[in-house]
């Protein structure tokens, strides 16, 4: 590669790619959904890192203000709310809480998970700001959403905790619709079938890929096997995410998912 064609690249990974934004819908269906429920729209908000390049708390409206007019049912967050990358600024995780708060504000409940960088943050002081701003944070544990059609439940993080998917899902009746936030894919192999969708976020959709690779490994179970996008076997969905992890650079566009649920 050539030094223009280095340089050129370089920029389009540190400049122009990481302030996209992609809101798009995402068909899935689900194997035992119900009617019922039929195209719920499901907004999934993942790494935000803010703080990083580009993602300051003006950009963090930005995105709160593109998912209302989006008009989820639901919107799930599923962790890295706060930034540990070079060049980054350091924020304070009240006033973000504050910001994210807005999620709500078309009438769609919000829910959380923590992600490992929350709690190099210090995840006791994250949590405890998104719930004093209205947005529950789940750890192995499971609340009913939308006049207890829908449960959702959440795990801690898998670096960070000792996240247990049956403590998340206990006291669930039987055959109830269930989607289960977890930060990492990783915990996918621990989850039955009883569980309608697992939601991770983590890979920044690789972050850096080169040649379609991403060039880091993010996952130590399972190295990159589950990146990006819809894995029906697993039933899993991997959001790539907005923001930027260890190095300011993004070669995955920004994005967030609103997921249109229908059964198989």
């Amino acid at each position: 590669m050539g030094g223009f064609a280095l340089a050129s690249a370089v920029f389009e990974a540190a400049v122009v790619t990481p302030r996209r934004l992609q809101i798009r819908d995402v068909p899935l269906a689900l194997a035992g959904w119900p009617a019922a429920l039929d195209g719920m729209r499901v907004a999934v908000l993942s790494d935000l890192h803010a703080g990083s390049p580009w993602v300051g708390l003006p950009r963090v409206r930005t995105v709160v203000d593109r998912v209302v007019a989006a008009r989820p049912d639901l919107v799930l967050l599923l962790g890295d709310y706060l930034a540990d990358v070079a060049f980054s600024s350091h924020l304070e995780p009240e006033p973000l809480a504050r910001v994210l708060a807005g999620l709500t504000a078309a009438g769609a409940p919000a829910v959380a998970v923590l992600g490992n960088h929350d709690w190099y943050a210090g995840g006791r002081r994250v949590r405890q700001a998104f719930e004093a701003a209205g947005l529950p944070v789940l750890e192995e544990s499971a609340i009913s959403v939308l006049r207890s059609r829908l449960w959702i439940a959440g795990v801690g993080d898998l670096w960070e905790r000792s996240p247990s998917v049956p403590a998340a899902l206990t006291g669930i009746p039987a055959g109830a619709p269930v989607l289960l936030l977890t930060h990492n894919p990783d915990v996918i192999a621990d989850v039955p079938d009883s569980v309608s969708l697992v939601l991770a976020g983590h890979t920044h959709g690789g972050q850096v890929r080169v040649l379609g690779r991403g060039v880091h490994r993010v996952s130590e179970r399972s190295g990159n096997r589950w990146a990006r996008g819809w894995y029906p076997q697993e039933r899993l969905f991997i959001s790539a995410g907005i923001g930027t992890s260890v190095v300011p650079l993004r070669t995955v566009a920004p994005e967030v998912p609103i997921l249109v649920l229908s059964p198989a």
